[in-house]
C-alpha cells in the first residue's frame, strides 16, 4: 500500500485514469460509504483531468435516487430499503453508462431525480466527446447490477465509525444543533451502516475495485492498486 500526501494520491489517481484506454468515453465510478469523502475526490480528479485538458462529466448517484415514497416504503429507518429501494439502477446504466460503454451512441443524460422537487426529471440529452472522462461518485456503486459498467472503479474506504462523526460535524452547521445530530445518529446507526454492511457481505465491492483509496486520514491518505486497470 502507499500513502503520502493528498496531492500525491490524486496525481497517483489521475495517472491510473489516464493510463486506461477505451474505444469510448472512461467510465470511473468512485463509490464507498456516506461522509467517507467520495464527491470530495472526484471533484479533485475533475479539476486537475480538466486543467490537463480531458473532458470531464460529473455525475452522482444522488441525482439516480426515486422520490422519497419509494424510498422509504419500508420505513425510514430500513437498512434493507437503503440498499435495495433508493436508487434506479436500471435508469442510471440505460441514461448514462450503456451511452457512454461499447457500441454505446454517446447520448447521456446526467440525472434522473430532482432533489428539489421530490420528482422524477428528464433534463435535455446531450453528446458526450470521444474521449471524455465519467467521474460518478455515490454509493453501491459495484453491486452486480451495475459492475460491468465500469471501466475504472475506486473504492473509498473509512471506518464505518468514523462516517458517523464526519456525517454530525458536516449537518451541524456553524451553530450545532442537537437534535440534528441525534437525527444523523439515528439514521446512520440503523440505516446507513447496516446498508453498507449488507452491501459488503452480499456485494464485496473491494475485491472488485480497481484501486482503494484509505481515506480515514484526509490530507495523509493511503491507497492500493488491487488490479492491472488501476495501473
Amino acid at each position: 500500500m502507499d500513502a503520502g500526501t493528498r496531492d500525491e494520491l490524486i496525481s497517483s489517481l489521475t495517472e491510473a485514469i489516464r493510463s486506461v484506454r477505451t474505444a469510448h468515453p472512461l467510465r470511473v465510478a468512485v463509490d464507498g460509504p456516506p461522509a467517507a469523502g467520495k464527491t470530495t475526490l472526484a471533484d479533485e480528479l475533475a479539476a486537475v483531468l480538466r486543467a490537463r485538458d480531458r473532458d470531464v462529466i460529473r455525475a452522482t448517484v444522488d441525482d439516480f435516487l426515486v422520490p422519497r415514497a419509494q424510498r422509504y416504503r419500508r420505513g425510514r429507518y430500513s437498512a434493507e430499503a437503503c440498499y435495495s429501494d433508493a436508487h434506479d439502477h436500471a435508469a442510471l446504466r440505460r441514461v448514462l453508462l450503456d451511452p457512454l460503454g461499447p457500441g454505446g451512441d454517446r447520448r447521456i443524460r446526467h440525472a434522473v431525480y430532482d432533489s428539489a422537487t421530490d420528482t422524477a426529471w428528464s433534463p435535455p440529452p446531450t453528446t458526450a466527446p470521444a474521449d471524455a472522462v465519467l467521474l460518478f461518485d455515490g454509493v453501491f456503486l459495484l453491486r452486480p447490477e451495475l459492475l460491468d459498467g465500469w471501466d475504472l472503479s475506486i473504492f473509498v474506504s473509512v471506518p464505518l465509525e468514523q462516517t458517523v462523526a464526519r456525517a454530525q460535524a458536516r449537518n451541524a452547521g456553524p451553530t450545532g444543533s442537537t437534535a440534528g445530530t441525534a437525527e444523523v445518529e439515528r439514521s446512520w446507526r440503523n440505516r446507513y451502516i447496516p446498508a453498507q454492511q449488507l452491501y459488503v457481505a452480499t456485494a464485496r465491492p473491494t475485491d472488485h475495485a480497481d484501486i482503494i483509496v484509505y481515506n480515514d486520514r484526509v490530507q495523509r491518505p493511503g491507497w492500493e492498486i488491487t488490479s492491472t486497470r488501476g495501473n
